[in-house]
């Protein structure tokens, strides 16, 4: 797997120039998870963003009777744990290989350090997850307003 061309398939570097993308490829590494793994687990400590390069990741979570319930699914391009860039914490749900799955990660670390060379391109990126995850939002308006109205 090529890393630059995993991360141009992202929607999170969708306004990215090359130089741009090379910026990350620069800190990304490429990983490789065999059917079946795990890409990290529910309340596990986050260090890391994946994009996801090729196969299909499960996302899953506990319920409140312990009972491991789906939360959907990730293809190629689409990011994982984008969060964690923003602030550690324990991951919220369990990342499954389900094929076998490339993806690149990018470590919490690597892209602090990278905030302090090349500022523009790390919030340029931010704003991506900022943008994603606001999408992610409204497409799962529905679920969450059940969630609220909940007492």
């Amino acid at each position: 797997m090529e890393v630059a061309a995993a991360l141009k398939a992202s929607p999170l570097f969708k306004d990215f120039t090359d130089v741009g993308i090379q910026i990350f490829a620069a800190i990304g590494v490429a990983r490789a998870f065999p059917k079946g793994s795990a890409l990290f687990l529910e309340n596990r400590p986050g260090e890391s963003l994946f994009i996801v390069g090729d196969g299909t990741v499960r996302l899953s979570a506990k319920n409140t009777a312990g009972e491991e319930v789906t939360l959907g699914d990730v293809v190629a391009g689409e990011p994982l744990g984008e969060l964690t860039l923003i602030q550690k914490g324990d991951r919220l749900c369990t990342a499954v290989a389900m094929t076998d799955v490339t993806a690149v990660e990018i470590r919490h670390a690597d892209f602090q350090k990278l905030t302090i060379q090349k500022p523009q391109a790390c919030m340029k990126l931010l704003m991506g997850i900022v943008s994603h995850f606001g999408q992610k939002v409204r497409d799962n308006r529905e679920a969450m307003k059940s969630l609220v109205g909940k007492t």
